[in-house]
This record gives structure tokens, sequence and C-alpha cells, in this order.
């Protein structure tokens, strides 16, 4: 039986903004241990992407994240903010997001219920998307 158009689909999305850079540990002077992907799979040999944060390399990661520092409202952290936008799109019924400690958890959770994001930042983070992500792993999504 077809879907209608206005039934929402639940698929995994790739968000571009939400990455272990966000949590602000990750700088350029960062290495990870020799058993994290990031060391171990630099040029893709262990599965299908290099050093993989959404498939956009670590430096790239690390522009992004400054960019975004810079766009990000101040009543909510970088990590809220990749939330809040990932929910602005009408395809996406909901975020899993991956967290280490309860309050991580909490924080999350708490992303939906912040203030929509306004037009004037939802085309500032298309245009850092399109300036450095798309060209990397658009063709993959």
């Amino acid at each position: 039986m077809g879907m209608g158009k206005n039934v929402k689909k639940c698929a995994p999305v790739k968000n571009f903004i939400l990455n272990p850079c966000l949590s602000l540990k990750y700088q350029n002077a960062s290495s990870a241990s020799s058993d994290d992907h990031r060391t171990f799979n630099r040029n893709g040999e262990a599965f299908d992407r290099g050093e993989t944060f959404s498939g956009v390399d670590f430096k790239t990661g690390l522009k992004v994240t400054e960019e975004l520092k810079t766009i990000c409202p101040q009543s909510m952290s970088l990590t809220q903010f990749a939330f809040r936008w990932i929910l602005m799109f009408d395809a996406v019924t909901c975020a899993i997001p991956g967290a280490k400690r309860p309050a991580q958890t909490e924080e999350n959770a708490m992303a939906a219920d912040l203030p929509l994001l306004s037009d004037d930042t939802m085309s500032k983070v298309r245009a850092i998307y399109d300036r450095s992500i798309r060209e990397l792993v658009h063709q993959y999504w």
C-alpha cells in the first residue's frame, strides 16, 4: 500500500552539524586513541568514509564548528543548536542523539522545546553547508 503525500516517514538523517566537534572537546591539536575510528580509519580503510564526522574530515569539522559558534543563539548550547536545526525540517520526525552522561541526555531533549531558529539563521547554516560540506558528502545522502 502506498503512503500518502502527507505521511511523514521515519528515516535516518545525516546531520552535518551533529558531530563530536560540537562538544568543544576537539581542537586542531587533539588526537584520538589508537582504537578510535578517527585514528585507524583516517582514509576509509575500515569503513566507507575516512575520519568520519558524518563523512567530513576532522579539520573541516573543526572549521565548520567555529563558523557555527558565531551564529549559535546565546540561549542555547552548540549541541542544542544542532538539534534545533535538524528538527526545523518537516521531513524529520525525530532526532536520535547519543550521550555518555544523563546530563547530556537532558540537554539534548531540551532542544525540542527551544524557540524555532530564524530564517536568517537557517540561511546562514545553509550557506556554511553549501560552502564547506556539500561537495564532500551530499552525494551520499
